[in-house]
């Protein structure tokens, strides 16, 4: 069965986060994504996180996998024209170099477009294509602190917290996907290729519509747990059990009635949005939700709909029966590393789903089948090789 994406031709500059994310999203749909990475180091999530028997670590096999490598050195002219090559032939460019640096190497839009003229052209950055801090290195933590999310994030009797989820990165991928797929749209209807600015900073700020309102109407910012989705609210905040955690979360009045009712504290019912009765039901619903475990809690409330769920450990989400039922953490088999967990596919197409069909390369794995593809010769790809234009895998890292 064919898949969404298996038309759509990607060339991906990218490393790290968020544009390894953006085209694993696309590649799971089976776009054909060619990566190209540095001869010399490649990817350096190559080598970050726990590292696996093919030598590569964990993190870049799951935001690469359905991909293939090629090892090209951009700074040589004669790599400049292969990657000229590999344009002509891509649908897409993805990049997420600092602004400035796509055009010292001679490979801006505005270059590329010249040999490719419907190519879409994406460019990923913390801060954008321009204005003030454009040329300001970051990584996520100061995207979201300059987007004002971090200092939303956190109690309000101590300091900001960073999030677990690198928010500005993975929002920044998915908007990067879901730009690609508006431009490649309108491509085919117009034949015109198009540049894509997307900052990771903008994607967070993006993030703020249920943060902003009464900002937006009366110039008052918002503080840390004062707004009704940040603890400011007893019928939608996170309470201590005897064994963990538990995230409650009955904004609904049906849903605080039922969960009041199951407590036995019908008396709460009409105070869930009257602010000076918070503390006490805060209090009350702390000392309560002590006394028993999570499990015991999850007993009691069973199919009762009163928006209440545990606080789960990462090993205790990849355990649970909804998680494997939607094969979100599943058992792949993997041709270099055999059988192994990874991330799912979080979008279920009833026709045309996703598919993990192949590991992540190893650096330059595919630099061969890549270049003949574009019309070099075995001889002219070992003297690239020869010269440091390009390097493939001989089963070394």
């Amino acid at each position: 069965m064919a898949l969404p994406l298996e038309q759509l031709k990607i060339l991906d500059l990218t490393r790290l986060l968020p544009g390894p994310y953006c085209t694993m999203l696309l590649a799971d749909m089976g776009a054909d994504v060619v990566k190209v990475e540095d001869p010399e180091s490649g990817d350096i999530l190559r080598y970050d996180g726990p590292p696996t028997s093919s030598g590569m670590g964990i993190h870049f096999h799951v935001l690469n996998r359905n991909k293939r490598s090629v090892a090209l050195g951009l700074k040589s002219e004669e790599g400049r024209e292969v990657l000229m090559r590999l344009a002509r032939w891509a649908d897409v460019l993805v990049e997420q170099f600092r602004p400035g640096v796509m055009e010292r190497l001679g490979i801006s839009y505005e270059e590329v477009a010249k040999e490719n003229p419907s190519i879409i052209y994406c460019s990923i950055t913390g801060y954008g294509d321009s204005g003030p801090y454009s040329q300001l290195p970051g990584h996520d933590v100061n995207y979201i602190s300059y987007a004002g999310v971090l200092g939303l994030t956190g109690r309000s009797d101590g300091p900001p917290v960073i999030p677990a989820v690198q928010v500005a990165d993975i929002g920044g991928g998915m908007l990067a996907a879901f730009s690609i797929l508006a431009a490649y749209i309108y491509r085919g209807e117009s034949d015109k290729g198009q540049k894509i600015d997307v900052s990771m900073t903008d994607a967070a700020i993006s993030m703020l519509s249920m943060n902003t309102g009464e900002y937006l109407v009366t110039g008052k910012p918002p503080v840390r747990q004062e707004q009704k989705l940040h603890g400011a609210l007893p019928c939608y905040d996170v309470y201590e059990a005897a064994d963990g955690f538990l995230a409650v979360g009955a904004l609904e009045p049906k849903f605080w009635m039922r969960l009041c009712e199951v407590l036995g504290k019908p008396e709460f019912v009409s105070l869930q949005y009257e602010e000076k009765s918070f503390p006490e039901i805060h209090q009350w619903l702390s000392q309560t939700f002590k006394a028993k475990t999570r499990s015991e809690w999850m007993e009691i409330f069973g199919d009762e709909e009163v928006c209440v769920s545990p606080v789960l450990s990462l090993k205790e989400t990849d355990e649970n029966p909804h998680v494997r039922h939607r094969n979100m953490m599943p058992e792949v088999s993997d041709e270099k590393l055999g059988r192994m967990k990874t991330l799912g596919i979080p979008a279920k197409f009833s026709l045309t789903p996703g598919e993990i069909r192949h590991s992540a390369p190893q650096l330059g794995e595919n630099t061969d089948e890549i270049l003949l593809m574009l019309g070099y010769s075995s001889d002219e790809i070992d003297e690239l090789e020869r010269d440091g234009v390009v390097r493939k895998f001989r089963g070394k890292r």
